[in-house]
């Protein structure tokens, strides 16, 4: 039910006042599965993106919502006080319109990306409410009824689980800074659902625990909390899907949905055939642990083709690997292994003819997944 009225609602806002260019659906797609289930599979893209053709027609087939990746972040959009720039957002918004799919806004509140003029800032605690309210309410307000899910606040919790991480709004507002971003988000958009977004909160640890108890006392206070985002950066055989399962199935009690909102299954060295098939397993232990629990709404992956993946980036302390292949689709736009794996769960979901045989589906996911402590940076370049 969670995942119908979810559906239902997008589908409603997207109704309205805009010509849609419907993405194929002759032919098999994660799309085309996905919106059988009344499900969502998406993907992050930047602006530029849309300057590549085969990017565009892989997007537009392949997932029915999009994640801005850079450009609806606080620090992107109001780099000086009270002076917004939204071409690079706007130009997202009109893609995801024109090809009905989803918007999925990330984020509002996000330490990494907060404004050097908030940053440096000498505000009281009332002055830096309204600030934070002014942005939101700018952000959410312009796109109300157009982006129907919101990342309000990210990263939000120690990496220990044992505090709220030390940010520029904690510091001048305290503690209620993030009940507030909520609240915010509520008022400039009623209709909006609302989550809190995390890494390293798949499984069952401290951390989870932590963002249960927050997302648990919101509920119980009536705080407007809609879901929560599990970011999902993996190494491959780096989760154990059981526990993600127990999370998925104890933040859905709390009558919350859950998204996988960042997805990619990274790898040490050169992207081998046994290294991709094993990533493969993976996906598919993934996809099928969300479409196996109806508060599971959306399964997104942090890009489109491994040829633009964060994960290349040559700012990473954590990690050096810039031949790393971690999403569905090589640097040519070829499916890889790990899509036909996304695939094939889709398709066993909704009863369709399975695209691997039992004994592919069996080699890939044969083996028992290790659960790896994630790096403390993960999330930190996105």
């Amino acid at each position: 039910m969670v995942r119908k009225t979810l559906f239902c609602i997008i589908a409603l806002m997207l109704m309205f006042g805009a010509s849609f260019t419907v993405a194929q659906d002759s032919e098999l797609s994660l799309r085309a599965l996905a919106e059988r289930d009344n499900f969502y599979v998406g993907a992050a893209v930047y602006t530029t993106h849309l300057n590549d053709p085969i990017h565009v027609e892989t997007l537009a087939r392949e997932f029915n919502m999009l994640t801005p990746e850079q450009q609806a972040k606080h620090c992107e959009l109001e780099a000086r006080q009270g002076q917004f720039d939204f071409r690079g957002f706007d130009r997202l918004v009109a893609f995801a319109e024109e090809h009905n799919m989803a918007i999925h806004g990330h984020a509002l509140v996000w330490h990494s990306c907060t404004p050097q003029w908030v940053e440096n800032g000498d505000y009281t605690r009332d002055e830096a409410i309204g600030l934070l309210r002014d942005s939101i309410m700018t952000i959410v307000g312009r796109y109300k009824g157009r982006i129907p899910i919101w990342d309000v606040v990210n990263e939000g919790i120690t990496d220990s689980g044992a505090a709220l991480r030390d940010t520029p709004w904690r510091r001048l507002i305290g503690d209620d800074y993030i009940e507030l971003a909520f609240q915010f988000a509520h008022e400039a958009d009623p209709d909006a659902l609302l989550f809190y977004n995390d890494y390293g909160t798949e499984g069952i640890n401290p951390k989870s625990d932590a963002v249960y108890e927050l997302v648990s006392d919101f509920v119980a206070r009536g705080i407007p909390i809609h879901g929560v985002g599990l970011q999902s950066h993996f190494t491959i055989g780096g989760f154990d899907a059981n526990q993600i399962a127990r999370n998925v199935e104890r933040l859905g009690e709390l009558g919350l949905q859950v998204q996988f909102t960042e997805v990619d299954i990274r790898h040490s060295g050169e992207a081998t055939d046994n290294i991709l098939q094993r990533q493969a397993g993976d996906y598919y232990r993934l996809m099928d642990v969300c479409l196996a629990n109806d508060a599971c709404t959306a399964f997104i992956t942090w890009g489109v083709t491994d040829k633009y993946t964060w994960l290349r980036g040559a700012n990473l302390g954590f990690y050096n690997n810039p031949s790393v292949q971690p999403l569905l689709f090589d640097d040519n736009y070829q499916p890889k292994p790990a899509y036909f794996a996304a695939l094939d769960s889709l398709a066993r979901k909704v009863g369709e003819t399975p695209v691997l045989s039992d004994d592919e589906l069996t080699a890939m996911i044969g083996g028992t997944a290790q659960t790896v402590e994630i790096p403390p940076q993960i999330g930190r370049a996105h």
